[in-house]
């Protein structure tokens, strides 16, 4: 996996490495500080940032970011 906090798309909450490991399509990890301003979503599955629209039809696997 790659370094940084581990965060959990289910509940929002910072997880350990192993159990992102464990559960690798419901777990980002955040690679540093998010310096942008407004709010982005991102795919817990693929990692790339994905509209609004579709964030509220996958709550489990997306992450909302607030820059």
């Amino acid at each position: 996996m790659a370094k940084g906090h581990h965060r959990s798309a289910i509940s929002g909450r910072y997880i350990s490495k192993a159990a992102a490991a464990r559960h690798p399509r419901t777990s980002v990890t955040e690679g540093g500080s998010n310096r942008s301003a407004g709010t982005h979503h991102r795919s817990a599955i693929t990692g790339r940032f994905i509209r609004a629209a579709a964030a509220a039809r996958h709550p489990n696997t997306s992450v909302t970011e607030r820059g």
